[in-house]
C-alpha cells in the first residue's frame, strides 16, 4: 500500500504545487521517487513527529494542502495533542498518513502495533478516518482525502497486500463496498486485515455458509446505510479488524446498531479484545494469535453459530 500511495501523490503532486509532504526522518527508500521529483514539495521535519504535526498545520493554514507521513504511532498517538489542537480544531488541511497499521510491525513489540489508533483519531471532531482493504482503496482513499477540504488520517499496510478490486466505481468517502451478497451473516471488515476476511469467507462457503461480504476503507464518517440494512435483515453482523475492538471500527459499527428500533442481528466484533499484544512476532503470527487469521474468524463466527 505504501508504494501505491507515494506513486498517487506524485501524480497529484505534479498537479497541485500546494500538495506537500513531510516526513519525520524516515520511509526513504520508498519515498525516493517523491522527492527526487518534487524536491520543493518535500520536508524532512526529522525525529520530531509534534513539531512535523504543528509545521503541517502552520502550512495548511496558509493555503497547502500537507501529508505528513511516518510508521505506526508515531504521526498519531506521539502527536495526538498536536493533531487535536493544531490540526482538528482549525480544520487545518492535513492528512496525517500511518504506515504499518496494527501488527504490520510485529517482531518490533507494542511500542511499534499501531492498534488504538482508529479509536483515537475517530474520536476527534471533524476527522475523517480511512483505513483502505486494498492497492485500489489506497489509491482511491489518497485521491479522496487530497481533495477533502480538512483533517484526515489514513492508515495503511505495508507492502505485500492483496489486490481485491480491478477497479472502483464511484468510490466515496463514507461508503462501504460490496464485495459479495450472502444470507444471514454479513462480514465486515476495515483495512488492510481483508485478505484474511476474504479468505474466511471461502471457507466459512466449504461449512455450507455463504455470508455477504464487505469492506469499509472508511471508518468515520461511517455507513450507516449499509449497517442498518443489514442489521435488520441477517442474524448476524461480524466485524474484523487488526486494532483493539474498543473504538475501532466494531465500536464504530456497534454505535449505529446500539441506536437501531428494529434490529436484528447480534453483533460479533473480531480484533484485539482490549489489550496490549504482550508477545512479538511476524504480522502474520501475531494476527493468528489474536483471533484474526482467516480459520480463527471462521472458527468464530461458526461456534456463535453453533451455540445460539
Amino acid at each position: 500500500m505504501r508504494d501505491t500511495f507515494v506513486k498517487t501523490l506524485i501524480e497529484l503532486a505534479k498537479k497541485d504545487k500546494n500538495i506537500e509532504l513531510v516526513t519525520g526522518d524516515l520511509g526513504f527508500g520508498v519515498l525516493k521517487p517523491y522527492w527526487e521529483q518534487l524536491p520543493e514539495q518535500f520536508i524532512n521535519a526529522g525525529i520530531a513527529e509534534q513539531n512535523m504535526t504543528t509545521m503541517a498545520a502552520g502550512m495548511a493554514l496558509e493555503g497547502k494542502t500537507v501529508f505528513t507521513y511516518s510508521i505506526g504511532n508515531f504521526p498519531t498517538i506521539r502527536c495526538l495533542e498536536q493533531i487535536r489542537n493544531d490540526c482538528a480544531y482549525h480544520n487545518a488541511n492535513v492528512k496525517i498518513v500511518c504506515v504499518g497499521g496494527g501488527f504490520v510491525y510485529g517482531s518490533l513489540g507494542m511500542s511499534h502495533h499501531a492498534t488504538e489508533d482508529l479509536a483515537l483519531l475517530r474520536a476527534l471532531p471533524g476527522v475523517v478516518v480511512m483505513a483502505p482493504g486494498d492497492l485500489v482503496e489506497a489509491e482511491c482513499a489518497t485521491k479522496a482525502i487530497a481533495e477533502y477540504p480538512g483533517t484526515c488520517y489514513l492508515r495503511l499496510g505495508r507492502g505485500g497486500e492483496k489486490r481485491i478490486h480491478d477497479k472502483i466505481e464511484n468510490f466515496q468517502i463514507g461508503k462501504a463496498i460490496k464485495i459479495n451478497d450472502g444470507e444471514k451473516v454479513a462480514l465486515f471488515s476495515a483495512g488492510a486485515i481483508f485478505d484474511e476476511v476474504q479468505e474466511a469467507c471461502k471457507l466459512l462457503n466449504e461449512e455450507g455458509i455463504n455470508p455477504a461480504l464487505y469492506t469499509f476503507p472508511t471508518i468515520k464518517p461511517i455507513d450507516k446505510d449499509v449497517i442498518e440494512k443489514y442489521a435488520s435483515e441477517f442474524d448476524y453482523v461480524v466485524t474484523v479488524e487488526e486494532h483493539n475492538i474498543v473504538g475501532g471500527f466494531g465500536g464504530a459499527v456497534s454505535e449505529v446498531m446500539a441506536e437501531m428500533q428494529n434490529k436484528k442481528a447480534q453483533l460479533i466484533r473480531i480484533g484485539l479484545n482490549d489489550i496490549y499484544s504482550s508477545i512479538v512476532g511476524s504480522q502474520k503470527y501475531l494476527r493468528d494469535q489474536y483471533g484474526m487469521s482467516a480459520k480463527k474468524i471462521a472458527q468464530r463466527v461458526m461456534d456463535v453459530m453453533k451455540n445460539d
